[in-house]
C-alpha cells in the first residue's frame, strides 16, 4: 500500500478530494495531513474523514528536524502539497528526492513565484487579459514554482470572467486532475 502525506495551509478542499479519491483503494491511501496553520479547516476535514492530522510551527519545520522526523516515521511514497504556502526546506527535499509535488493554479512558468497563490494569481490573470489559464502539477524544489512540470491542464479565460470565475474554473481542474496525476505517479 502506497502512503501519501498531504501538506496544506487552508481550507483543504484539495486535501479532502485526495483523501476521498484514495479512500478504500487497495493501492494507496492518505496516511497523514500536516499543516502550518493550527486553525486551518483542513484539520477538521481530515478528522471528519478519519485521517491523522497535525499542525506545526515554523521552528519545527525549518530549524529543527521535528517535521522531518514525522515524515521519516510516516514513510511516505509521495508528499503532496495542496495549498501549502511555505517554502519547503531543502533538508526534506533531499530526504525525499522526486517525491514532493505541488499543484499551482496557473500555467507555469507564468504567474509563479513568491506571493503567487490563490486569488492573487487569478486577479493577475484577469488584469493581464489572459485568454487561457490552467493548473500545473510539478515537482517541488528549493524555489517557488520552479520544479519540473509533471502535468498541465488548460481552460479558457473569457473577457467577461472575474477573478472568482477563473478561480472556479481552476478549482474544477484541480478536483478533476490532481488525484488522477497523483495516482499515476504512485504507479511509476
Amino acid at each position: 500500500m502506497k502512503r501519501i502525506v498531504i501538506f496544506a495551509s487552508g481550507s483543504g478542499t484539495n486535501a479532502e478530494n485526495l483523501i476521498r479519491f484514495f479512500h478504500n483503494r487497495e493501492n494507496a491511501s492518505v496516511s497523514l495531513v500536516l499543516t502550518n496553520n493550527p486553525h486551518a479547516k483542513v484539520l477538521d476535514r481530515a478528522k471528519k474523514l478519519k485521517v491523522s492530522a497535525l499542525s506545526f510551527n515554523k521552528i519545527a519545520f525549518t530549524e529543527t528536524d521535528d517535521v522531518l522526523n514525522i515524515l521519516q516515521n510516516s514513510k511516505p511514497d509521495l508528499i503532496v502539497l495542496a495549498g501549502f504556502l511555505w517554502m519547503f526546506p531543502k533538508k526534506i527535499l533531499n530526504m525525499f528526492p522526486n517525491k514532493v509535488i505541488n499543484v499551482h493554479p496557473a500555467l507555469l512558468p507564468k504567474y509563479g513565484g513568491k506571493g503567487m497563490y490563490g486569488m492573487n494569481v487569478h486577479e493577475a490573470i484577469v488584469a493581464n487579459k489572459e485568454t487561457e489559464t490552467g493548473i500545473t502539477i510539478h515537482y517541488v524544489n528549493e524555489h517557488y514554482d520552479e520544479g519540473a512540470i509533471i502535468f498541465q491542464s488548460k481552460c479558457a479565460v473569457l473577457k467577461t470572467d472575474s477573478a472568482q470565475d477563473v478561480a472556479d474554473k481552476i478549482h474544477g481542474l484541480e478536483m478533476e486532475w490532481f488525484p488522477k496525476v497523483v495516482e499515476e505517479l504512485l504507479k511509476s
